[in-house]
């Protein structure tokens, strides 16, 4: 599986200036060839290369630097083009497609540029690289990172780097190749129910509550109300500042959690059941001042890191289905809204099973996995 890993500079005055001189002329000459591509209609790397190659190399970049300048324009392409067909961007006459099919893509002058081990070279025993710049090969550069970043990139780092400046930061962000552990047949499952008020609830009664979350988002959001009202550039600017921090501080918790949980799967050899929200804010009509918690709920995140790490740890993800796994009595399967009287507690109307909703629905769905489980396991009679 591949995984990205982050790093960050720490150049001198000297090595900052030829950075930043690389990636304005980067992605100046990247803007070139996507107007050039947008004229002509022609999106592919190698139909591309040979209207473009001398000139992104007369703008004074290197054989290997100007074609993946040429290549990063016609994958940026490639993801537009997918947008629109998957429905991303609307219908034919929707706004934000009109205008992105209107005008050629545009690079932002610090906008990330990818290296070949041809133009970047590590030397992890010294935490320096040494890196092709327009002003001539740049040496020594210094990096540094967490222990657990250095080693990976030591023993598992593959194919391209991406050179990266955010929020006053210069950054090297690099592919890495780990094998997967292989997936090993559970004794039981880990039944996790996800929600908003509680982020995750399993069925051993871990819970992972989002009051913290939800605070912190209350506080962004007036903060944000108070810039935009203010409508100047300044009032932008931090407006997107603190809108990726938020993200940040969300994916962190998210992360915290879904490490817990595929630790705790892992060591008791056992799987994770998960259920399948797909377009439940489709399916949920909630009242007005409850729109941007629904909005800004991150369940599908808190699936993709269970996911991944369930994968580097070998542990088996399920996802069962999500229908009245709060509703129903996990005892007597009687299911019934009044079941639930109140968003916190559970009380089943026929056997008297009473507990935390959550807790009872994290049990419904380790009980769902189970029964999945056993048929999908069921040999197949015909073969033999």
């Amino acid at each position: 599986m591949k995984l990205a890993v982050q790093v960050k500079l720490l150049p001198t005055a000297e090595q900052t200036a030829a950075l930043r001189s690389t990636l304005h002329t980067c992605n100046d000459a990247a803007d070139a060839v996507s107007q050039m591509a947008f004229e002509t209609g022609v999106f592919r790397e190698y139909a591309l290369r040979k209207p473009t190659y001398a000139a992104v190399k007369a703008r004074g970049l290197g054989a290997q630097a100007a074609q993946h300048v040429i290549k990063k324009v016609a994958d940026a392409y490639t993801s537009l083009h997918a947008s629109i067909r998957n429905g991303n961007l609307g219908p034919a006459a929707a706004k934000r497609r009109v205008k992105a099919e209107s005008k050629p893509i545009r690079f932002r002058s610090d906008a990330a540029q990818p290296f070949d081990d041809r133009c970047l070279s590590w030397h992890h025993d010294a935490n320096t690289v040494s890196i092709w710049t327009v002003t001539g090969r740049v040496k020594n550069l210094r990096f540094t990172g967490s222990p657990d970043q250095l080693q990976m990139l030591r023993e598992y780092r593959r194919g391209e780097t991406d050179l990266a400046y955010r929020n006053g930061n210069w950054l090297l962000i690099a592919t890495c190749e780990i094998e997967e552990k292989p997936v090993f047949d559970p004794v039981d499952w880990v039944g996790v129910d996800r929600g908003i008020v509680n982020l995750a609830t399993t069925s051993d009664l871990d819970n992972f509550q989002g009051c913290r979350l939800r605070r912190y988002r209350r506080w962004h959001a007036r903060i944000r109300a108070d810039l935009q009202a203010r409508r100047t550039k300044s009032a932008r600017r931090r407006l997107k500042r603190r809108n990726r921090r938020e993200a940040r501080h969300a994916t962190h918790l998210n992360h915290r959690i879904a490490k817990q949980i595929v630790a705790v799967a892992e060591r008791t050899g056992r799987g994770i059941a998960l259920e399948d929200l797909g377009g439940i804010r489709d399916r949920v009509t909630v009242s007005r001042h409850q729109r941007a918690t629904l909005t800004a709920w991150p369940f599908h995140q808190l699936e993709q890191h269970i996911r991944y790490k369930a994968r580097r740890a070998g542990v088996p993800v399920l996802t069962v289905d999500a229908r009245y796994t709060s509703q129903m009595c996990p005892r007597c399967r009687h299911a019934e809204r009044a079941n639930r009287p109140s968003r916190d507690q559970f009380c089943c109307r026929r056997c008297g099973l009473a507990g935390p909703a959550d807790v009872v629905a994290a049990v419904n769905v380790r009980n769902r996995a189970r029964s999945v489980w056993v048929h999908v396991n069921v040999p197949d009679p015909t073969a033999v």
